[in-house]
């Protein structure tokens, strides 16, 4: 399609937990570019959604019990009314719409208007334990768009080997985080995410440290965590200038990926993007992602097994000098390549 002299953007957040989208479209506005925001999760919903996606999901599981099946949650019509009214034509979608939409119908709805569809791919590696809805989601959702722009390479380079669309490989960022007021250091040891089990083992080689751990489904874990491990966690996830305080006030931010991300060798999350911002020292598991954009030992510290994240966190308690100069290099790469603003003025002239 050919594009328009005059960019007029409208994002559709289909993820909007994260203030990600937001931030983008902050950054899109602040370069000079119309930009109109639309939270997904917001829209009308179609009426008695939850019963009819109970039924219409029994009825899929006996009819065609080996494919991914769900329901929309927002009539046609009201989508529609939301595109046409933002008169873009450049729509772009962070994280999905299958689960808003339905993909057929966007496809007509593209047609009809005439706007190019970008995706920004957040999220396709969290489905990786879910095979069926994966495949339903590369299969089905990334073919309707002009480009996807994918924050794992793993992922991109996925995409354009099954030739679904073509894709690029496209890192996060973070906004702005004004330095701490306090810069005094609370605990050794910060994480915060949700459980999974590689996780729970390798935080539990560091119950001598004054470690906190904060996010959701650690409860459901209970059983397999050590008494001296649970004494450590607050579940309860954090956003905004409360997380931006602990990342200040910790001496240590960990990164543990999701096991399914680390299994396949990618996974760069938001959290590295957000503790460089604020000007703290980030310790995260290696992958070759991470050593195409970062020096490691220069701008972050990284491990490769359970026993080098140990002597790394012993390390860099003991060695505050160095550890605060990698956080002081960490920050001035953000600056340079890292802040949305950054990102997007690299984004725009792909769209």
């Amino acid at each position: 399609m050919k594009k328009k002299h005059h960019k007029k953007i409208l994002i559709l957040d289909g993820i909007s937990g994260v203030s990600l989208a937001k931030d983008i479209s902050e950054s899109i506005i602040s370069a000079g570019i119309h930009c109109d925001y639309i939270d997904c999760a917001q829209l009308k919903k179609k009426k008695f959604y939850k019963p009819r996606q109970a039924i219409n999901k029994i009825i899929q599981k006996s009819l065609f019990s080996q494919e991914f099946y769900y329901t929309p949650k927002i009539p046609s019509q009201i989508f529609a009314q939301a595109i046409e009214a933002s008169q873009a034509n450049i729509v772009f979608v962070v994280g999905f719409l299958y689960r808003f939409i339905d993909i057929e119908y966007i496809i007509h709805l593209k047609e009809k208007q005439g706007f190019s569809l970008y995706l920004y791919d957040t999220d396709s590696c969290n489905l990786f334990s879910r095979r069926r809805e994966l495949l339903y989601f590369i299969n089905q959702e990334f073919p309707i768009y002009d480009r996807v722009f994918s924050f794992s390479s793993v992922m991109a380079n996925f995409s354009n080997k099954l030739n679904k669309t073509e894709a690029y490989y496209f890192p996060f960022g973070s906004k702005d985080i004004p330095p701490p007021t306090n810069k005094q250091k609370e605990h050794d040891v910060f994480f915060i995410g949700s459980a999974d089990l590689r996780r729970i083992f390798l935080l539990e080689k560091l119950t001598k440290h004054n470690t906190v751990i904060y996010g959701s489904r650690w409860g459901k874990n209970w059983s397999v965590i050590s008494s001296q491990l649970q004494k450590k966690i607050i579940e309860q996830n954090l956003w905004g200038k409360e997380l931006h305080q602990h990342l200040h006030q910790s001496k240590i931010i960990l990164n543990i990926t999701r096991s399914g991300f680390y299994g396949v060798e990618t996974g760069l999350n938001l959290r590295i993007f957000e503790t460089l911002a604020a000007g703290a020292f980030l310790l995260t598991d290696y992958c070759d992602e991470l050593a195409d954009l970062f020096t490691i030992g220069q701008h972050i510290e990284a491990f490769k097994s359970s026993e080098e994240m140990v002597d790394k966190v012993d390390y860099y308690i003991k060695n505050s000098d160095k550890r605060e100069k990698i956080a002081r290099n960490g920050l001035q790469l953000f600056h340079e390549k890292f802040s949305w603003d950054k990102r997007v003025a690299e984004l725009l002239p792909l769209l």
